[in-house]
């Protein structure tokens, strides 16, 4: 039996395999304001990953565990071209009177969007990324079911303008609505310690570049804390030792406040991040960020203002703004004001959550 309906829309958010990224952070900080987003939100999980849904569960959500979800190609076709996960997932769309359904990753762009289909919903999809727009193996998956996708929410301007020209067609479909972060919780806080000191955070795989981040430290005899785990973690700290980098590992921690407020500045070596999100805790923290002049970064980062944007994205690079920030305290503090500021008024989940109120009220009137 259902629950009776406030006077707010059902979202069903659709989320197979994955990790906890910013996709599921995203998912919990609209669940949280359903005042916001004018909607209550549920999510269909399909993960073999027990930590997510635990997560997910953990931050409140009502979570339909929808078995487990193994990432490999043939798990994948079976589960988007198969009939089986359909039929159930339509089910439980209809059975909870759904009136929007909400894909954000590769891995449920087809499922999600067949079983709207069949249920008769509205779909409306988040790009944290393009990749797959371009990878052999998932374009044609990913833009067939964007063509069935009645609104496409970019989490950047850098990603709708890759998506525009990559997809023409999606251009009337698509907006944008910038990722945020809670500043009320993403509060300044103070250094206890001594000496300069530079953190990353992120997941340790190839693409985030954190290689680049130690080759700096060495170069710069900076401390660096990785904040962070993933498959290039033994690489890494193999790299570490080799150059002899004043780094420390920490592992994933759920919240890295402890560490970002003990450091003068964050990192980010991604190539061509969509946007970024740890960029935008370290920013509301009030830490100025050394970031890659490419991607989504320059929406959020300035140069000179909020951070030191690095043209070249290479280690020398990157150890010339470290030891320019280590060698002109006063210029970081300014710069750590102005990300504060910064925040507050352009990055906060509040903005985002009502983008998507009113992202779901258009796709329901124009049903």
């Amino acid at each position: 039996m259902c629950p009776p309906r406030m006077n707010q829309h059902r979202v069903m958010h659709v989320v197979v395999a994955g990790d906890i990224g910013g996709a599921e952070h995203l998912l919990v900080d609209l669940a949280a304001r359903p005042e916001r987003t004018r909607a209550e939100h549920e999510v269909a999980l399909f993960t073999s990953n027990r930590a997510l849904a635990e997560y997910l569960i953990g931050a409140g959500l009502r979570v339909h565990d929808c078995g487990p979800a193994p990432e490999s190609p043939i798990a994948y076709l079976q589960r988007s071209l198969g009939w089986s996960h359909v039929r159930s997932l339509a089910a439980l769309l209809s059975a909870r009177r759904c009136d929007v359904v909400h894909t954000h990753t590769f891995g449920s762009h087809v499922l999600g969007t067949r079983a709207a289909a069949r249920a008769k919903l509205r779909q409306v999809r988040t790009e944290h990324h393009f990749v797959h727009y371009f990878d052999l193996s998932c374009r044609p998956f990913t833009r067939w079911a964007a063509a069935r996708t009645e609104a496409i929410v970019a989490v950047s301007e850098y990603v709708r303008g890759v998506l525009v020209r990559t997809a023409p067609r999606l251009a009337q479909r698509t907006t944008v609505a910038r990722n945020g972060v809670d500043t009320a919780f993403w509060i300044p806080r103070a250094k206890t310690g001594k000496g300069f000191r530079a953190c990353i955070v992120c997941r340790l795989t190839p693409w985030k570049r954190v290689h680049l981040a130690i080759r700096a430290a060495a170069i710069a005899h900076v401390e660096l804390v990785v904040v962070g785990d993933g498959e290039e973690r033994g690489h890494l700290e193999r790299l570490a030792r080799a150059l002899g980098a004043p780094v420390r590992f920490v592992g994933y921690a759920p919240d890295p406040r402890p560490h970002i407020g003990e450091c003068d500045v964050v990192l980010s070596t991604s190539d061509r991040e969509p946007l970024g999100l740890s960029v935008m805790e370290a920013l509301s923290m009030g830490r100025p960020v050394v970031a890659c002049a490419t991607g989504g970064i320059p929406e959020i980062v300035h140069d000179d203002e909020t951070g030191i944007l690095v043209p070249d994205a290479s280690a020398e690079g990157f150890a010339r703004a470290l030891a320019a920030g280590r060698d002109n305290p006063d210029r970081l503090i300014a710069m750590g004001s102005r990300a504060r500021a910064f925040a507050e008024r352009e990055c906060s989940i509040e903005s985002t959550c009502e983008s998507y109120g009113a992202v779901y009220d258009w796709v329901l009137r124009e049903s």
